[in-house]
């Protein structure tokens, strides 16, 4: 099965090509922009270098998120955009269950966190053997209030376990570990394996379904809230 999957939700932006579940090439890029055409020469790019074509493919995988309103959108638009243009179907994931993939068979529950600005986190808490199962649900709070629902140990990992590392160490002490720091970019490869149980399993969707997972609003939906409440 080849599988382009295709990860924005951060500001890591990755696609991937995978052919049976091995990564046959990956292009990973941090930048705070995903403008749509940086993203689409990259794919042009591992097409082009593993000397496929795209009708070749045989699906396609896209990070739901949580994570960036605008890079999610834009990583799902051409998802969808890919998926139509080949009549190949499409899957989704959550963003925060691809980050745990970085660290597979771990003892301990993974703790996925990405910074959600206005001084919170989107976390989820995931037991990885190997694939990730939910603890507790992808969520948006605040680093303290999400913290004190994990019980007992968890290793920590995202650029939200970096930047509030010391809020980590203080509410639950000994029982934080923190992945290496080669571990912390999502990465699409790891999202492949997602998409490709997925797919296998004939959970696609009609592509009208296949739609960003914010968890809170934007700011364009908070102003209209504003507006209608007035």
């Amino acid at each position: 099965m080849k599988i382009l999957t295709i990860d924005t939700s951060t500001s890591t932006c990755s696609a991937a090509l995978s052919i049976d579940g091995r990564c046959a090439g990956e292009y990973l890029l941090e930048a705070e922009r995903h403008p749509s055409e940086r993203l689409l020469a990259a794919v042009d790019l591992l097409l082009r270098d593993t000397g496929m074509e795209l009708e070749e493919l045989d699906g396609f995988g896209v990070a739901l998120g949580p994570g960036s309103f605008t890079g999610v959108r834009i990583g799902v638009a051409t998802v969808k955009g890919l998926a139509l243009a080949t009549g190949k179907p499409a899957v989704g994931f959550s963003s925060l269950a691809m980050l745990a993939l970085n660290l597979p068979w771990s003892s301990l529950p993974v703790c996925t966190l990405f910074d959600a600005r206005k001084k919170e986190v989107y976390g989820g808490l995931y037991r990885v053997t190997p694939a990730p199962e939910p603890v507790i649900v992808d969520c948006v709070a605040p680093p303290e209030r999400f913290l004190e629902a994990i019980e007992g140990e968890a290793i920590f990992v995202g650029d939200g376990a970096i930047r509030y590392r010391e809020a980590i160490e203080s509410i639950l002490g000994h029982r934080a570990f923190f992945a290496p720091a080669h571990c912390h970019q999502p990465r699409a490869s790891a999202g492949a394996l997602l998409a490709g149980e997925l797919l296998r399993t004939g959970a696609a969707v009609p592509l009208p379904l296949l739609n960003p997972t914010y968890i809170r609003p934007s700011e364009a939906e908070l102003a209209r809230m504003c507006q209608k409440a007035v």
